[in-house]
């Protein structure tokens, strides 16, 4: 069988960078290697570049055949490019064959990322943002055998936006009522000194605290994604909210009128950049800042902003 005529195939990459990633118009080079256990005739040896997103989903149904009769899928596919090319070529001068010895066999290729604004590599609840490089090897009489193996693609933001560089800030205030009366209000604001950030980098999010109520109120912060997964008329949609990090603050006791806080906040290193160039699939993040009183709704605060590649300094 084929799968014992070939062995250890690898597809190996000459990568730059220390997260071995690749973006719009990288040129992508490297080598195939594989070994044989006998003398092998092919035909060629192909090689495919696609870049694709997928989502899916289902409601309703459940338990019993009535109820999984109700059920509804919902999906949509884009496919952002495939090119192909080959490696090795047919061999004209021995019929259209090439004879491959046994033992180690190693071929170099080459193959460029087609420009365009392409978002990065993404797996979710509901979809996901695939890139490969398949490698097939085509022999007579026989189905050809591919190798896949999943690029990781950066979409690199433009960080020369002001917008990425300037504080946010954002305020919030509420009333806590308690049967014939209503105590103090509480109110918080809190600013971040910038927009974008880096995986792995730490958000210093600096809060004002005035507490006129009854209550201790104990405020914490919050790392949230969100994932939106639509079909391709945008007509249905699928959500996803994930809490990635927390942190929690010192107390504010009741009747303290002016209370300052720094909150330090660890962004996870392995996790998915911001996406918003994919028209099926959409990935934030938002910095939550909450004040949290007994008996009583949060007070909240939401810090919207983007994680990229590229360090990103403060204004």
């Amino acid at each position: 069988m084929f799968q014992q005529t070939i062995k250890h195939f690898k597809i190996n990459f000459d990568v730059s960078n220390e997260n071995s990633s690749f973006s719009s118009g990288d040129l992508i080079t490297g080598h195939v290697s594989f070994d044989l256990t006998k003398e092998t005739k092919i035909t060629s040896i192909s090689m495919a570049l696609a870049g694709r997103a997928n989502v899916h989903w289902s409601t309703g149904g459940g338990g019993g055949r009535k109820r999984r009769s109700n059920r509804r899928h919902y999906s949509a596919k884009l496919d952002f490019f495939k090119l192909k090319s080959v490696i090795v070529q047919e061999d004209s001068a021995t019929g259209g064959t090439t004879h491959l010895q046994p033992g180690r066999h190693l071929y170099p290729f080459t193959c460029l990322l087609p420009q365009g604004d392409f978002p990065s590599t993404f797996r979710g609840g509901f979809g996901q943002i695939l890139y490969s490089l398949t490698v097939g090897i085509h022999r007579p009489w026989h189905m050809a055998k591919d190798f896949v193996t999943e690029l990781n693609f950066v979409h690199h933001i433009n960080t020369n936006q002001p917008e990425l560089h300037a504080p946010l800030s954002g305020s919030n205030s509420m009333t806590l009522c308690s049967l014939w009366c209503a105590s103090g209000p509480i109110t918080m604001a809190v600013s971040v000194e910038k927009k974008a950030f880096m995986p792995g980098e730490t958000v210093k999010i600096i809060c004002r605290f005035s507490n006129a109520s009854t209550r201790t109120a104990t405020p914490k912060v919050a790392l949230q994604q969100k994932q939106v997964f639509y079909t391709l008329n945008r007509i249905s949609q699928r959500m996803a909210i994930k809490k990635l990090a927390s942190v929690t603050g010192a107390p504010v006791r009741a009747h303290t009128p002016d209370a300052h806080a720094t909150i330090m906040l660890a962004i996870p290193t392995l996790i998915p950049l911001t996406i918003s160039n994919c028209s099926i699939i959409d990935v934030g993040y938002v910095i939550e800042v909450s004040l949290s009183v007994r008996l009583s709704p949060d007070l909240t605060v939401l810090v919207p902003i983007i994680l990229c590649d590229t360090p990103v300094n403060a204004c």
